[in-house]
């Protein structure tokens, strides 16, 4: 009889990627992609304040979804899994 489960060496193995770290990747990407199109246009970044690359850069993000899929690729080459979270000591 054949058993359909996954190796246990594969179960014990999973660690899931951490979703702060596509998302700062992703973000990231995102303000890369902002100050090329800056510089692009003759623009100084080191002039623009931080806080404009920032909103221009979630705009840009929003209308860039695939950011997210490159993020999480990277991420899984990075190996950033999420850390196991602390039991409270109560």
């Amino acid at each position: 009889m054949a058993n359909s489960s996954l190796p246990q060496l594969t179960l014990d193995t999973f660690q899931p990627i951490s979703a702060s770290a596509v998302h700062v990747l992703a973000r990231m990407a995102a303000r890369r992609a902002v100050q090329e199109e800056l510089r692009s246009q003759g623009v100084r970044v080191s002039l623009v304040k931080p806080a404009e690359i920032s909103a221009k850069a979630q705009v840009y993000l929003q209308s860039h979804p695939e950011l997210f899929k490159e993020a999480l690729e990277r991420a899984q080459r990075l190996k950033l899994y999420e850390k196991p979270r602390r039991r409270p000591v109560w």
